[in-house]
């Protein structure tokens, strides 16, 4: 989750860095800090708390040199402090890392014994101690780093300057993201394409396991035990102006307005409307594989786990396959059953979600078929799953994901029509019917997006209410946890979702006038059922926000607030239902006066257990 960004060539190093530290702040981070090297010297500066600290403290105390490293912290080992934050420095040697080094403590200790001093408690570190032990022993500098990485147990993404060889960068990966970037007389390194896309489109994609010693002549690429790598440069097409605010107020609010068009794009060249099934690209099953599926698990954290919840009805509904759905942080915990009949699919936005991951590389030990649902190409769970559907979301910068929700939706979506139509289930005209259902969510969702200002009317009525209870039937109770999870996200207000028909069994003893309740009632096939839930909300004195489809007047003459969305296939409901909830938690936690973009506590992409 911490930001990492490097850079050696021939301009002024700190401008570069920090221009590139800002771009990863969606990753969260509680400090920040820069190192440059200049004709043999060096300087450090770092700050607590946001970027602008570290900004005026580098006009007050400026950085040159053309060879520098960056880092935002997000705190695992030791409290945010300055002392804390990166880069770290023992010796000549400075480092900066994203990860955690899971025997820091009995390396520390060995350390400590051989007369090193450690100031900060940070993992970290034990990094720059630990290469500049090396170096009494091994005078060839790349050798003794390649000596300390081998000791090194858990996850890392480093960059490493020595003082004594001031044009030397070297980055080094193994758990962590890591991506580089090949200019012209120049190479840059960061955790995520947006640091350094400004700079080159040329990108080149670290894997586990590998180093790259940088000059401003060469990139030398190598396994970490010395085998040298012919890697290949990928020409990334994503503007820099797609991580800008596009004049909203907030990364967040954006998004949610892009949501229409990144439906498009996850939809875009996909669909075989006259075959009734779809085309996708990355997916290397063969009809006949498919058909060999016995069982589905999907495994995902967060908002990716709701979407999961989701993908599980749509699959079981119509492929009628049985489908479990686990939160990764648990999955490779509980010894789960697995054999070459289970396809496990795995759901990460960043494709660097290290306990998705994990539970990726559990599933294929034990012999499973799997796939992944992910935006960020060539991301780390893209490259290891046998196949991907990528959902062409663009970057998402607001830590509370919403475009990425709504595409993983139509991604497992569009999942569920190619598994149906391989196995049978699916028959062409059902296809069909669900494709053209498809086709409308875009404009439908431009629609929705309409009703932004009077959701902002209903968040300044109910902003300082300090309980929210969300609910939703069938695939819309997913819907509801995502919409509560959105709110305490970014507002900071508690927020529980529920079942409709489960809150008889304790919800209920929460609800008084003072407990605004958030009904989903679109018309479907449980429409009557969820009417009478809100029926007993509303004996209870709650205060009901009914989310209905439009021109339901039964509803409208029930709820104390009406938002209403377009009529649309009840299977995609979740997407249109998905906008008023995300638009609603976004007005209350401005109003509420929040940071909505980097809420306390949060980071967009969870590389660490």
């Amino acid at each position: 989750m911490c930001g990492i960004v490097g850079y050696i060539g021939g301009q002024e190093a700190t401008p570069v860095i920090l221009e590139g530290l800002k771009k990863l702040e969606y990753r969260g981070y509680d400090s920040a800090g820069i190192a440059t090297l200049s004709l043999g010297d060096f300087g450090i500066r770092r700050s607590e708390g946001k970027l602008v600290n570290l900004e005026n403290l580098l006009r007050e105390q400026p950085l040159i040199g053309s060879i520098g490293i960056g880092h935002t912290r997000w705190a695992t080992h030791g409290r945010p402090s300055e002392i804390n934050a990166h880069p770290h420095k023992a010796g000549p040697v400075i480092v900066v890392h994203n990860g955690i080094i899971e025997n820091y403590l009995p390396l520390k200790e060995q350390l400590k014994q051989s007369g090193h001093v450690f100031k900060s408690e940070t993992d970290t570190e034990v990094i720059a101690h630990l290469i500049e032990e090396e170096l009494k022993n091994e005078p060839d500098y790349v050798k003794a780093v390649r000596s300390a990485l081998a000791k090194l147990k858990g996850a890392y993404a480093v960059c490493i300057l020595n003082v004594h060889a001031p044009d030397m960068l070297i980055a080094a990966k193994l758990g962590s993201p890591m991506v580089v970037g090949l200019g012209q007389g120049e190479f840059f390194v960061a955790s995520d394409i947006p640091a350094i896309l400004a700079h080159t489109r040329e990108m080149v994609f670290m894997e586990d396991g590998e180093m790259v010693v940088f000059s401003t002549a060469a990139a030398a690429f190598s396994t970490i035990d010395g085998m040298p790598l012919d890697k290949k440069s990928r020409h990334i097409d994503w503007s820099p102006m797609m991580a800008e605010k596009g004049g909203y107020r907030h990364f967040m609010l954006k998004e949610i307005h892009e949501q229409p068009r990144a439906v498009r794009d996850t939809i875009a060249g996909r669909l075989l409307e006259a075959e009734g099934d779809v085309y996708l690209e990355d997916l290397t099953f063969s009809d006949r594989q498919l058909a060999g599926v016995k069982r589905m698990i999907i495994v995902a954290c967060g908002t990716s786990w709701h979407a999961a919840l989701v993908g599980k009805f749509y699959l079981e509904g119509y492929c009628r396959i049985p489908v479990e759905v686990d939160i990764a942080s648990e999955f490779r915990y509980r010894n789960p059953v697995i054999d070459d009949t289970t396809l496990v699919l795995v759901i990460s936005q960043s494709g660097e979600t290290a306990d998705t991951l994990a539970a990726l590389r559990e599933a294929k030990a034990r012999g499973a078929m799997n796939m992944a649902i992910c935006n960020v190409v060539d991301s780390s769970i893209a490259r290891e799953s046998g196949s991907v559907i990528y959902t062409h979301a663009g970057p998402e910068i607001g830590v509370a994901s919403t475009k990425a929700f709504v595409t993983q939706l139509t991604a497992l979506y569009l999942f569920t029509i190619r598994l149906g139509r391989a196995t049978c289930a699916i028959d062409a005209s059902s296809g069909q019917r669900m494709i053209a259902a498809l086709k409308k969510a875009p404009a439908l969702l431009e629609e929705v997006l309409k009703l932004n200002g009077s959701t902002e009317k209903i968040a300044k009525k109910y902003m300082n209410a300090r309980d929210f209870l969300y609910l939703g039937r069938g695939k819309n109770f997913p819907i509801a946890l995502e919409g509560a999870l959105k709110l305490k996200e970014i507002s900071y207000i508690h927020a529980e979702g529920y079942p409709a028909g489960e809150m008889k069994h304790g919800p209920i003893a929460l609800i008084d006038e003072n407990v605004p309740v958030v009904m989903l009632v679109p018309r479907n096939s449980a429409y009557d059922k969820t009417l009478s839930n809100m029926e007993e909300v509303i004996a209870r004195s709650g205060r009901v926000i009914a989310i209905c489809t439009a021109g339901d007047e039964e509803v409208r003459g029930r709820a104390e607030d009406v938002i209403e969305i377009p009529s649309l296939d009840e299977d995609l409901d979740p997407l249109l239902l998905s906008v008023p909830l995300q638009l609603l938690a976004y007005h209350i936690a401005v109003l509420k006066g929040t940071d909505v973009d980097q809420p306390r506590n949060l980071a967009k992409s969870v590389t660490v257990e």
